[in-house]
Order: C-alpha cells, then sequence, then structure tokens
C-alpha cells in the first residue's frame, strides 16, 4: 500500500483503537471494528495491520521507550507512550520508510494535545533510528523483550513444550496463515485447489490434515471460489483436528457444547453429510447468530440453543448425546497470533478460575452422555493447567471414563490427551483428549 496515499487519518484511527486496548483493556477486535469502520477499505485494512503489528510487539516496544526516556512520562501522559510505540512498530516490525514513519508519527503527535509531544516523538523515533542495531541487542538479551511475551506464559510455554519452547515462543511473535477447510463431502481438496489455482490463489495442502489448504498469503474471503457456495471455510488446521477427532457418524445425536462462532459446528456436520442430529449450544444468544449464519452458507441445519452447559436443567430436554465436542473456554494462548491483545490483556491469576471452570463443565458434559458416547475435550491453550491437569484430575474416580486413542499427525503426546504445539506446520496450539463412556 502507498503510504503518501495513506495519510495520517489511518494512523489517528489506529492509535485510537491502540489506546482503547493498552489503557482501558478492551478488547482488540472490538476496538479495531469500531475505529475502522467509517474508513474506506484499503485504509482501515493498513490501519488493522499497523495495529496487530504494534500489540504483537508492544512489550518489546515499551520497554525500548522507556529506556530512552529521560523520566518516566505522567500518567495522563500514557497515550504518547502508546504513540510512540506505534511509530517503532512502523520502523522496525511494519516495513514503514524510516522519514515516512518519524514525519507521520510526529504529526500524529499534534492531535493528542500535549505539551511538548511532537518535539519528543520526533527526537525519540529519530534516536532509536540511529541506535537500531543497539537497541535491538539490547532487548534480545531478555526473553521476555525477545519475544514480546510475558513472563509467565514464557514459563508456561517452557513448562509444556520445553523441546520446543523457542519455536513456540518465535511463533507468538508471527502472523499465522490464513488456512481453509474444504467440504470433502462436496468437494475433494485437489480439485478445490485447483479451483482456487484459475482463481490465481495460491494454495498448499496441509501435510498434517486432510481437509486443510493453506494459503500463500491472505485474501478477502467472500472472493475466494467456493467460499458462498459452503465449499469451503476458514480455519486453521490444528482446530480441524475436532471434528475429525470425534468423528460422529451418520444419525448420531450431537452436542457442540460451547458452539459459538461455529467453525467446528460446520465441520461436525461436514463430516457426518450433513446427517447428524446436531444441537449448538452456546450461553451468549447473539453469538449463536453468527453459528446460524456459517450453517446457512454451508446449506446445513442444526438446533440453535441457549443456554449453560453446566446448568442442563434449563436446556436440555433429557436425551443423551452419542458424541459431544466441548471446546472450552480458556487462556486462548494457543491463538495468540491471532489475538495478540492476548499478549497484554491475560494474566496469570487468571488461569486457576479458567481451570475450575473447564473442570465443571467437563463433569456437565460428561453426564449428558450416553454409554459408549464419545466426548472431545479441545482448548486452543498452551498450557498444562488447562488441559492434562484438569483432564487428569477429573478422571480421577470415574472408571466408567476411557481415554481413547488419538495419535493424529503433528500432535505431542501427553499423560493424557495430545498437544499440538503453536507454529508447528503453521499450525495454532490447540489439546485433544477424547474420552469413550463406558457401560
Amino acid at each position: 500500500m502507498n503510504l503518501r496515499q495513506t495519510g495520517w487519518i489511518p494512523r489517528r484511527q489506529c492509535l485510537a483503537a491502540l489506546s482503547r486496548v493498552i489503557l482501558k483493556g478492551e478488547s482488540m477486535t472490538v476496538a479495531l471494528a469500531d475505529e475502522t469502520r467509517d474508513l474506506p477499505a484499503r485504509e482501515a485494512a493498513w490501519s488493522r495491520a499497523l495495529a496487530y503489528a504494534t500489540v504483537r510487539w508492544y512489550i518489546r516496544l515499551e520497554a525500548m521507550v522507556d529506556g530512552m526516556l529521560d523520566r518516566p512520562l505522567k500518567p495522563r501522559d500514557a497515550v504518547i507512550r502508546v504513540l510512540l510505540c506505534q511509530g517503532l512498530a512502523e520502523v522496525f516490525h511494519f516495513g514503514t520508510p524510516d522519514h515516512a514513519a518519524v514525519r507521520e508519527t510526529a504529526e500524529l503527535a499534534r492531535t493528542v494535545q500535549r505539551p511538548g509531544a511532537v518535539g519528543l516523538v520526533n527526537a525519540l523515533l529519530r534516536r532509536a533510528l540511529r541506535e537500531r542495531e543497539q537497541l535491538a541487542a539490547v532487548m534480545d538479551r531478555n526473553a521476555v523483550t525477545r519475544y514480546a511475551c510475558p513472563s509467565w506464559l514464557i514459563r508456561g510455554i517452557r513448562d509444556a513444550f520445553p523441546d520446543q519452547q523457542e519455536a513456540v515462543l518465535q511463533a507468538t511473535t508471527e502472523p499465522a496463515p490464513m488456512t481453509l477447510r474444504v467440504n470433502l463431502a462436496r468437494i475433494s481438496r485437489e480439485q478445490m485447489g485447483s479451483r482456487l489455482a484459475e482463481q490465481g490463489v495460491v494454495a498448499e495442502p496441509h501435510p498434517l490434515v486432510p481437509s486443510a489448504l493453506t494459503l500463500a498469503g491472505a485474501a478477502d474471503v467472500q472472493d475466494l471460489p467456493g467460499f458462498a457456495e459452503g465449499l469451503v471455510s476458514v480455519q486453521d488446521a490444528a482446530a480441524q483436528w475436532a471434528a475429525l477427532l470425534l468423528a460422529p457418524k451418520p444419525g448420531d445425536r450431537g452436542l457442540d457444547a460451547c458452539a459459538a462462532p461455529g467453525g467446528k459446528t460446520g465441520h461436525l456436520l461436514e463430516c457426518a453429510d450433513g446427517e447428524l442430529d446436531l444441537i449448538a449450544l452456546d450461553i451468549d444468544g447473539g453469538r449463536l447468530g453468527r453459528v446460524r449464519d456459517n450453517l446457512r452458507r454451508l446449506d446445513y441445519r442444526a438446533r440453535m440453543w441457549v443456554g449453560d452447559l453446566s446448568d442442563p436443567e434449563v436446556w436440555w430436554d433429557g436425551e443423551p448425546f452419542d458424541a459431544i465436542l466441548l471446546d472450552a473456554p480458556c487462556s486462548a494462548t494457543g491463538v495468540i497470533r491471532r489475538h495478540p491483545d492476548i499478549k497484554l490483556l491475560r494474566r496469570q491469576r487468571d488461569i486457576p478460575d479458567l481451570a475450575a471452570r473447564q473442570s465443571a463443565l467437563l463433569t456437565a458434559a460428561w453426564d449428558l452422555l450416553r454409554p459408549g458416547g464419545r466426548l472431545l475435550y479441545a482448548t486452543c491453550s498452551l498450557l498444562r493447567a488447562e488441559n492434562e491437569t484438569v483432564v487428569a484430575a477429573w478422571l480421577a474416580g470415574r472408571p466408567e471414563a476411557h481415554v481413547c486413542p488419538s495419535d493424529f499427525p503433528g500432535g505431542i503426546d501427553r499423560d493424557v490427551g495430545r498437544a499440538i504445539a503453536l507454529g508447528a506446520r503453521g499450525m495454532d496450539g490447540f489439546y485433544y483428549a477424547l474420552l469413550e463412556r463406558q457401560a
């Protein structure tokens, strides 16, 4: 994108969104949607890309800024720190020409209406350009600033993936690839790849997931051949293992226990060629609208029920299920490439409460499963505390619960279940444990 045509307005909206995320703790998805809504599509995309780069590297950039300041900024000037990090992100992680990044960021400083902001921004960014190698060397000495990752999460990653820790940490700094899920009930992966190639879209078959195609670059999903007809959907390759592992059969009664936004719901139906008596349950009725939209595009049907899985008396009809997918609410650290604000908003103190909730949901789901039925516990967390620790503790005293083999390629064996390391073959980080209820 031509920077001179982009101008300062997308930067202003980027700063507004970043300020909401960093200073107020709001979701970046929500903040960016609000702040870029009125921009032309091209400028909105540019603004969002800069925001993602800034947040992805914010811990490193903030440390860099603080190291160059002669004295700390006052609390009322916190927006200047955000602006400085945004400017540094343009230079170090976004590819903007140096002079343009400095000039445009300094111009944007006029809008924050703080005395001396323009001069400070101009001076600090110019100094960063002169000292970029020295600054990078200092930041690389410490894992927190090298990977722009909080220390508690680094410890969790090292504990969970001791042999892959550096690769996983590096993956937290990188954008995720765009991966498609092919509806194999209606078209082969090879045929879908040919259709994409005819439109100039370069896609490679994923080596470990039979339904996945990875694009060489991001694309507007609405323009992809086959998307409107439900032949392909956007879904990470690791996430596609959920339906493949649970493998519901035509005629099964199934439950997608935390269904929104509906990617896995659609895949469950694809695996059974639509012949699945499926209930899509979610505690948020508004989010179930997204599930409905996804299924309408795929031309599949499921019953939409609003309810809390842990309170089945309110919504359950008493008929047990053959197959249950419990994609449990979690820290989402495994999808941190797609939601880098997790690095800033998630806290170590959140994990025990999440683990307690996950255990409660697992108990509730298990009580809905018929003898001989299967339940897949899944998270997109990298942390043992939300994965095998939860399942192992839950299994104690439940002799009727049998852990099924789930030897899918690319996974790492745990004491219970199997994990996928973030970045392995381009995949997000996931954990799966497949359980069967014996009579």
